[in-house]
């Protein structure tokens, strides 16, 4: 079967359609900030600045065929450290969408064919009827086996909750005791709160494969389900690209919502304040290192350092402030990891921790044991890069350590914990 051929884009139009206003190519001064920040340079010999300069002199047929644009995150960071403010990423979006189904990855394409097969909207095709399964076999385990939750709730379809509450498949398909220590701490602080059969999924690579019909019918999926439980906050838990696709989806294609998004990172941080959740460092006995991702999804290209601030708020009050390291550079200049944009989904497995390095490297020089990150895009990036490049740091939630600090973590919640702290 032959594959289809990919038509040219005009990039340098559309280049020079994202410029802030005021701003020509003319006064770049080619000072190569975007390339040096970003991991992806040099993989298929490209890299932003490179791709700029071949979009200005009309090198349309080999920037529309290159196979650097699922090589790159969209994690944003050129734009960040840009002077001129320019947005490659929207340009790697554009030659994404650009491209036959047939010649994207599959990985990609698979995981949103999924997504949008039921109304589950899970990129790992959960149906609804299963999510519903699996929650309460898991509800029902923890009730009769845990004690002090013998009256646990984890609530579906609840109509009027307060907060709509989103899940990452990875739990429910192959993951679901990871589900419990994230009920716990609504338990503990009395959340009104609620999942739901339709719309309950996180994660959406209909946006990372470019394919903006498939975005808008995810998206308009999630929002009709949060509309019509009449819940008046979607909450994003520790995932990083769902919110920002969210955000954007609902932006972009005008969609009405009747609620407002709010990521769980804020709320870890504001009942801590509160006092509605009590932790403290006092576990940490023995000094153990900790270190933490900012998820570009959420930090550089959503809420900026805000999030990351109360991350690190939260991360303080966990592990003791003496047992916090953090990574250089960190907050919204932070290194994507590699794991976003699709990258984890594409198959180019040398690519990809070819790209990981540079926050491998980043980890290790903190000398941490643990790096947690509210991201599971990240967590299995750094996990996976880990092993690759000879590391020795673990990868964890933050809903594990919350829960190991309250005293409330069950023993087969602790599978990403190590021999220091499975106990």
């Amino acid at each position: 079967m032959t594959e289809s051929a990919v038509a040219s884009i005009n990039f340098r139009e559309a280049a020079l359609k994202l410029l802030p206003e005021g701003a020509n190519f003319e006064a770049c001064l080619t000072c190569g900030l975007c390339s040096s920040g970003c991991p992806a340079s040099g993989i298929e010999n490209m890299d932003p600045r490179k791709f700029i300069r071949m979009a200005l002199l009309g090198m349309d047929e080999e920037l529309s065929t290159t196979p650097w644009i699922w090589c790159c995150t969209l994690c944003k960071r050129c734009q960040y450290v840009c002077p001129m403010s320019i947005d490659v990423s929207q340009l790697v979006y554009l030659a994404r969408g650009n491209w036959p189904e047939d010649r994207k990855p599959s990985g990609i394409v698979r995981s949103c064919q999924l997504t949008r097969s039921s109304d589950s909207t899970s990129a790992m095709g959960m149906p609804p009827a299963d999510f519903v399964s699996v929650v309460e076999e898991v509800l029902a385990e923890v009730r009769a086996t845990q004690p002090g939750f013998s009256q646990l709730r984890a609530p579906i379809d609840k109509r009027g909750a307060h907060f709509f509450v989103n899940q990452n498949s990875r739990e429910p398909m192959n993951e679901p005791e990871e589900m419990v220590p994230l009920w716990k701490i609504f338990d503990v602080v009395g959340a009104d709160w609620t999942y739901a059969s339709k719309g309950w999924a996180a994660e959406n690579f209909c946006m990372f494969s470019g394919n903006e019909e498939a975005w808008r019918e995810v998206i308009r999926k999630r929002v009709e389900a949060v509309n019509e439980l009449g819940c008046e906050v979607w909450l994003n838990t520790e995932c990083g690209h769902s919110y920002y696709s969210m955000w954007q989806g609902i932006e972009r294609f005008g969609l009405r919502a009747n609620f407002r998004l709010e990521s769980i990172v804020t709320y870890y941080a504001k009942w801590i304040r509160e006092g509605k959740l009590p932790i403290d460092s006092r576990w940490n006995t023995h000094g153990i290192k900790f270190t933490v991702q900012d998820p570009c999804m959420i930090v550089r290209k959503a809420y900026g350092d805000a999030i990351a601030e109360d991350m690190r708020f939260v991360v303080r009050t966990l592990v003791g402030e003496e047992n916090f390291v953090d990574m250089q550079p960190n907050r919204s200049a932070n290194y994507c990891c590699g794991g976003g944009g699709g990258f984890l989904q594409a198959g180019m497995t040398d690519h990809r921790r070819a790209y990981g390095k540079r926050k491998f490297d980043q980890i290790a020089a903190t000398g941490a044991a643990y790096v947690l990150t509210p991201c599971h895009n990240c967590h299995s990036q750094m996990h996976d890069i880990g092993h690759y490049y000879g590391g020795h740091y673990g990868v964890v939630h933050l809903w594990t350590l919350i829960c190991l600090s309250l005293g409330i973590l069950g023993k087969n919640e602790r599978i990403y914990l190590g021999p220091d702290l499975r106990g």
